[in-house]
Protein backbone atom coordinates (compact mmCIF):
# COMPACT_ATOMS: atom_id res chain seq x y z
CA UNK A 1 0.00 0.00 0.00
CA UNK A 2 1.36 3.58 -1.00
CA UNK A 3 1.75 5.87 2.09
CA UNK A 4 1.47 9.20 0.35
CA UNK A 5 2.88 10.96 3.90
CA UNK A 6 5.74 8.58 3.34
CA UNK A 7 8.53 11.50 3.33
CA UNK A 8 10.61 9.36 0.00
CA UNK A 9 7.56 9.55 -1.61
CA UNK A 10 7.07 13.06 -0.71
CA UNK A 11 10.54 14.08 -1.99
CA UNK A 12 9.95 11.92 -5.14
CA UNK A 13 6.63 13.75 -6.44
CA UNK A 14 8.23 17.14 -5.86
CA UNK A 15 11.64 15.87 -7.28
CA UNK A 16 9.42 15.44 -10.20
CA UNK A 17 7.13 18.36 -10.33
CA UNK A 18 10.41 20.71 -9.86
CA UNK A 19 12.04 18.76 -13.07
CA UNK A 20 8.90 19.10 -15.07
CA UNK A 21 8.31 23.36 -14.28
CA UNK A 22 5.51 22.52 -12.36
CA UNK A 23 2.91 21.94 -15.48
CA UNK A 24 1.48 19.11 -16.94
CA UNK A 25 3.89 17.23 -20.03
CA UNK A 26 1.51 16.24 -21.63
CA UNK A 27 2.15 17.55 -25.38
CA UNK A 28 0.54 20.84 -25.91
CA UNK A 29 -1.09 20.91 -22.23
CA UNK A 30 -0.19 24.17 -20.37
CA UNK A 31 -2.20 22.87 -17.40
CA UNK A 32 -0.42 24.01 -13.89
CA UNK A 33 -3.24 22.89 -11.72
CA UNK A 34 -4.40 19.76 -9.91
CA UNK A 35 -1.03 18.40 -10.47
CA UNK A 36 -0.37 14.01 -10.21
CA UNK A 37 3.25 12.92 -10.04
CA UNK A 38 2.43 10.08 -12.28
CA UNK A 39 4.49 7.06 -12.20
CA UNK A 40 4.98 5.84 -15.49
CA UNK A 41 6.25 2.21 -14.73
CA UNK A 42 3.47 1.65 -12.25
CA UNK A 43 4.19 1.51 -8.64
CA UNK A 44 3.12 -2.56 -7.52
CA UNK A 45 4.85 -4.14 -10.47
CA UNK A 46 8.04 -2.36 -10.63
CA UNK A 47 9.21 -1.93 -6.64
CA UNK A 48 12.63 -0.98 -7.54
CA UNK A 49 11.41 2.23 -9.51
CA UNK A 50 8.98 3.97 -7.34
CA UNK A 51 11.35 6.80 -6.28
CA UNK A 52 13.17 7.01 -9.39
CA UNK A 53 12.40 10.52 -10.70
CA UNK A 54 12.84 9.68 -14.11
CA UNK A 55 9.96 6.88 -13.77
CA UNK A 56 7.71 9.84 -12.92
CA UNK A 57 5.79 12.62 -14.71
CA UNK A 58 4.11 15.21 -13.75
CA UNK A 59 -0.14 15.56 -15.77
CA UNK A 60 -2.85 17.72 -14.79
CA UNK A 61 -5.38 15.78 -13.34
CA UNK A 62 -7.42 15.48 -16.50
CA UNK A 63 -4.69 13.88 -18.36
CA UNK A 64 -3.65 11.70 -15.41
CA UNK A 65 -7.45 10.67 -15.49
CA UNK A 66 -7.93 10.26 -19.15
CA UNK A 67 -5.00 7.37 -18.90
CA UNK A 68 -6.30 5.58 -16.07
CA UNK A 69 -6.27 1.63 -17.25
CA UNK A 70 -4.66 2.67 -19.92
CA UNK A 71 -0.80 3.33 -18.32
CA UNK A 72 1.11 1.07 -19.87
CA UNK A 73 0.22 2.46 -23.75
CA UNK A 74 1.62 5.55 -22.92
CA UNK A 75 4.78 4.59 -21.18
CA UNK A 76 6.99 4.71 -24.03
CA UNK A 77 5.54 8.37 -24.83
CA UNK A 78 6.47 9.07 -21.56
CA UNK A 79 9.96 7.92 -20.69
CA UNK A 80 10.53 9.73 -24.63
CA UNK A 81 9.54 13.20 -22.79
CA UNK A 82 10.85 12.61 -19.53
CA UNK A 83 14.47 11.72 -21.43
CA UNK A 84 14.31 15.06 -23.27
CA UNK A 85 14.74 16.88 -19.75
CA UNK A 86 18.47 15.64 -19.34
Amino acid sequence: MRNFKDPQYIKWRKDVYKRDGFKCQWPNCTNNNKLNAHHIKNWASFPGLRFLVANGITLCRYHHDMIKGMEESYAATFMRIVASKK
